[in-house]
């Protein structure tokens, strides 16, 4: 019978086993192969990078690991001193692995690498390297929003970059690299406004009383052709409870609820016809308090001039939930302004002092046009999940995976 080496040596011990009251076998810890002390694979193994003292890999190649012999190489992990994994990938006969996502520049990589021989016994061996310098000076600097603080579950996290990023690929590199964490975790996405802008958010709001932490890991990669990744300075945000203002513009109420139990019901007038009042989710962007409103800010074709307290703005465009004490008679009953929410002064004061950036104030039932998801405020909640993922360059168009955010991984992620 032509037995093969790893066969014989197993054939061996099952021959050599003692009675069971000995409590040991013939074969101890060093006759299985996979049961000895991993071999030193120095000379299995070989690499692509400088050996040289002072010598630095160039970041715009791949990493290589190449099996010599008849080894084959079991696995691969690099990581630099920063914590970013490089993604790899291994040929089915172990012979050959290469990294598939980008080496960051200036980094420290230190490399783990399991091999086995023959005879199947496990090989070790860890290496370490540096990268040199990107040879272009274009960086890629991303400024995250809103500024640390606390916030309600609607607000959105944004990225603005230094240059526009046009090609998929890169924009992946970059979306990778931006990390948001939050406890308790949640399933959340990127989504591209345009090449220089990304909102994130999750699948719903967030919790209440949250803490979302965001970060880049995008300095020093390769992004794209004679670009590379700059500074990103990190945020810190919160949640308070949930506060969600809903509008029926044709039953002319507001109702306001805290963390789904109603709080207060609120008669309101909204926009006349012709100056209706936008449907939709939208996220209160600042309290401004007293403010002055005139005609000629929305183009309105009747004359107005006035002084209005209590005004928390929902859009860029001059849409605001305020005191309007010269149509208290309307409230509840009809829509006289010209797109705000108007209620009595009392009933707005009690509103400007619950309410805080972040939160969300949702119109239905109203003749106006929807929220739109960007360009005047934040429409973002406007978009369903799966339209939302869409503008994703790492999840567009694939399937969404259910579950918690963070799944086991057989590799790790690239950044």
């Amino acid at each position: 019978m032509n037995t093969s080496p790893r066969n014989r040596t197993v054939a061996g011990c099952a021959l050599l086993v003692v009675s069971l009251g000995a409590g040991v076998t013939a074969c101890g810890s060093g006759g299985h192969p996979l049961s000895g002390t991993p071999y030193d694979a120095a000379d299995h193994v070989s690499f692509n990078t400088p050996t040289g003292d002072g010598e630095k890999a160039d970041p715009d190649k791949p990493l290589e690991v190449t099996a010599e012999d008849d080894g084959r190489i079991t696995d691969v992990t690099a990581v630099d001193a920063a914590g970013r994994y490089v993604a790899g990938e291994l040929s089915a006969d172990g012979g050959r692995w290469h990294s598939t996502s980008p080496l960051a520049a200036n980094a420290r990589y230190t490399v783990h690498v399991s091999t086995e021989d023959e005879d199947g016994a496990p090989g070790r061996e860890t290496m370490a390297f540096d990268t040199g310098r990107p040879l272009t000076k274009k960086r890629l600097n991303v400024t995250f929003g809103p500024k640390e603080g606390r916030y309600g579950v609607g607000q959105p996290v944004t990225a603005e970059l230094s240059r526009p990023v046009e090609d998929k690929a890169a924009r992946a590199v970059v979306e990778r690299a931006l990390k948001v964490d939050s406890t308790p975790a949640v399933e959340g996405a990127w989504h591209w406004v345009d090449d220089k802008k990304l909102h994130y958010r999750p699948k719903e709001y967030w919790p209440a009383e949250a803490t979302i932490r965001v970060h880049s890991n995008l300095e020093g990669l390769k992004i794209g052709d004679r670009l590379w990744g700059g500074r990103a300075e990190p945020i810190e945000l919160t949640t308070g409870a949930k506060i969600v203002a809903v509008t029926d513009a044709s039953a002319h109420q507001m109702t306001v609820y805290k963390n789904d139990e109603v709080i207060k019901q609120i008669p309101v007038t909204t926009g006349m016809p012709g100056y209706d009042t936008r449907n939709g989710v939208k996220v209160v962007l600042a309290k401004e308090g007293t403010v002055r409103m005139t005609s000629a800010s929305i183009g309105a074709s009747d004359f107005y001039d006035l002084t209005v307290h209590h005004s928390v703005r929902v859009t860029n465009s001059g849409e605001y939930v305020h005191a309007a004490p010269w149509s208290t008679g309307s409230q509840g009953y009809a829509n006289v302004s010209h797109g705000c929410t108007g209620m009595s002064t009392g009933n707005a004061q009690w509103f400007y002092d619950t309410i805080n950036e972040g939160d969300i104030v949702e119109v239905v039932n109203s003749a106006g046009d929807t929220m739109a998801p960007f360009g005047n405020g934040y429409g973002d909640w406007n978009l369903d999940w799966k339209n939302w993922r869409e503008g994703s360059a790492l999840v567009g168009g694939t399937k969404e995976v259910p579950g918690p955010q963070v799944q086991a991984r057989l590799r790790p992620e690239s950044v």
